[in-house]
């Protein structure tokens, strides 16, 4: 399965919860024929509760209703909230569930990362965005800033191609159609999806950010919450501010997971010395997942630049050419820089070195061999269940 880029596509920037959720249930609630969502986690609450309304309004409407979760990340979602769906006529899977042995869950790799809404083949959202309370940074201290985008064009046909085949690769549905409608052009943006899977995919969406690295003329933006990149992506970032590009990074400085910012505060020294500028966000965990190149090169979606996302789960990432949207991003950043951030100065890197320097170098070539070793670990090939009531008791009672 292999994705082109597409031309006459129409991209929309959605921020956070606060917009993203109203957008697709929106979508979910005019939807007619098909919904087909991927997503790492969802929660019973005031979020997942509102998904789960939309989703039985259009049931209600006989749409046909795909709803794939992870094993690890949606472990813990109850069986009334499954059992409400499933009764209405909703198709639940889970990608790999596993028991949990000694309290611990076993499933930590080659996770379901990806998200991904479909609605009647014409409208489509690829985001970083779970379906729960912690997307709603503007309602909660710890909830998190995050980016997705609502696209509409040919590139949708491409999009549910991927979900599809997910579901047919494990023969989990029967009956999909090819195609539902035939895409139009909706603007004038290029779009290409990149994927990252354990088959044919495995370096789809670091070779896209490497090509616009090395590309890159003038300017390079990234926000990422994990970052922790391969020694290609660190070397060509290094390469191109020594170039003369204007290389800016905007990290965790309130992570969610300190040890997400630990492995990322061992790099800033090296980058710095290349005049690569770091800042990191300070109001809330940054979860977002977005860069531009230059003025017209974005990107958005579920990978993070580290080992997990680049080496062993399931991502997805649209990558686009359109200026609109690419001075969209760049205003956003820019005001989150002046507002949020704070700038990481040489003297507050090297605060810490003399036991970050053996950590940074013990971790960075774990971490390069990590995901083959990883690979060898869990011992099994991932696979897609219904997710049901009763299964899911099984699950939980073996957790």
């Amino acid at each position: 399965m292999k994705f082109q880029w597409k031309e006459g596509n129409q991209a929309e920037l959605l921020i956070n919860g606060s917009e993203y959720f109203p957008d697709v249930f929106e979508a979910i609630r005019t939807a007619r024929r098909e919904i087909l969502i991927e997503t790492f986690i969802i929660f019973d609450d005031e979020v997942g509760r509102a998904l789960k309304e939309a989703l039985l309004e259009a049931a209600a409407r006989e749409v046909r209703i795909e709803v794939t979760v992870d094993g690890y990340g949606t472990a813990d979602l109850g069986d009334d909230y499954i059992a409400e769906l499933t009764e209405a006529g909703v198709n639940m899977h889970i990608y790999d569930p596993r028991p949990r042995r000694l309290g611990m869950r076993t499933n930590l790799f080659r996770r379901l990362h990806r998200k991904i809404v479909v609605v009647d083949g014409e409208v489509a959202y690829i985001s970083g965005i779970n379906f729960g309370w912690d997307h709603l940074p503007e309602k909660y201290t710890m909830g998190k800033q995050d980016y997705g985008i609502r696209v509409r064009g040919p590139i949708v046909a491409d999009i549910r191609r991927a979900a599809t085949a997910l579901l047919l690769e494990h023969q989990a549905v029967e009956g999909l159609p090819h195609r539902l409608v035939e895409t139009s052009p909706h603007g004038e943006a290029a779009m290409r999806l990149a994927i990252r899977d354990n088959d044919q995919h495995r370096t789809d969406i670091e070779d896209h950010y490497l090509e616009a690295i090395r590309t890159a003329k003038s300017r390079l933006l990234i926000a990422n919450a994990y970052f922790f990149p391969s020694y290609h992506l660190w070397r060509e970032l290094r390469n191109a501010s020594r170039r003369g590009v204007e290389v800016t990074l905007i990290l965790q400085g309130r992570p969610d997971m300190p040890w997400a910012r630990m492995f990322s505060s061992s790099l800033y020294s090296y980058l710095l010395k290349d005049g690569i500028r770091i800042y990191e966000y300070q109001e809330h965990p940054l979860h977002g997942k977005i860069a531009i190149a230059d003025d017209d090169w974005a990107t958005v979606g579920s990978s993070n630049l580290d080992p997990l996302s680049l080496s062993l789960n399931l991502e997805a990432n649209l990558f686009i050419h359109d200026a609109g949207l690419n001075r969209q991003i760049r205003e956003h950043l820019t005001e989150l820089i002046e507002n949020s951030c704070r700038l990481i100065t040489p003297e507050a890197a090297e605060k810490g070195r003399w036991w970050r320097a053996p950590l940074m170098f013990v971790s960075f070539h774990f971490l390069r061999h990590f995901p083959l070793s990883a690979g060898w670990s869990p011992g099994h090939t991932p696979r897609l269940e219904p997710l049901t009531p009763k299964e899911h008791s099984k699950q939980r009672a073996l957790h």
